[in-house]
C-alpha cells in the first residue's frame, strides 16, 4: 500500500498553502495498492515534535479518519475524506495544519488498511482509533512532510 501527495515528496517540505500560514486546507492524498479484503481505511496525521514544555507526550495529533471506504484511492486537496472523522488535539475533527512553534516539525500522515469497519463513535480520539484498530491492520505506510515557520 502506498500513500502519496502531488504537493510534496515524502520527507519533502509541505508548502505553506497546507498550514497555519497558509488556507490550512488537507493536501491532496493519493493512496494505492490496498489489499485485498480490506473494509476500511484509516488515516491520522500527527506530530512527535512538540515542545514538552508545551504538550508533556510531545505529540500534537492534526488528523483523524476512520471507516474511509477501501475504494478510496483520492482525498482531494481541501475536502475531508468520506468516513468517521475523530478528534484531533484541539478536539475538532477537521484537518488541522502544521503550526509548529518553534522549528521545523515531522508531520506523519499515517494510512492503515483495516479488516473490520471500527465500531466507535465521531470525535474518537487517535488513541482510541489504535487501540480499536490493534489486531485488524492488513497494511501499513506512511508519508512523511516537514515543515518551518
Amino acid at each position: 500500500m502506498r500513500l502519496t501527495s502531488s504537493a510534496f515528496e515524502h520527507e519533502g517540505s509541505i508548502p505553506s498553502k497546507y498550514t497555519c500560514d497558509g488556507e490550512n486546507i488537507n493536501p491532496p492524498l493519493h493512496i494505492d495498492n490496498v489489499p485485498a479484503g480490506t473494509k476500511s481505511l484509516a488515516l491520522i496525521m500527527d506530530d512527535p515534535d512538540v515542545p514538552r514544555h508545551l504538550r508533556s507526550d510531545g505529540m500534537y495529533d492534526h488528523w483523524v479518519v476512520f471507516n474511509i471506504p477501501p475504494d478510496t484511492h483520492d482525498i482531494q486537496e481541501g475536502h475531508e475524506p468520506s468516513g468517521t472523522h475523530g478528534a484531533n488535539t484541539a478536539g475538532s475533527t477537521k484537518y488541522i495544519g502544521p503550526c509548529p512553534p518553534d522549528r521545523e516539525h515531522r508531520y506523519f500522515f499515517k494510512l492503515y488498511a483495516l479488516d473490520t469497519k471500527l465500531s466507535l463513535p465521531a470525535k474518537s480520539t487517535k488513541k482510541d482509533v489504535e487501540k480499536a484498530m490493534e489486531g485488524h491492520v492488513l497494511a501499513r505506510t506512511e508519508l512523511l512532510g516537514r515543515y518551518a515557520r
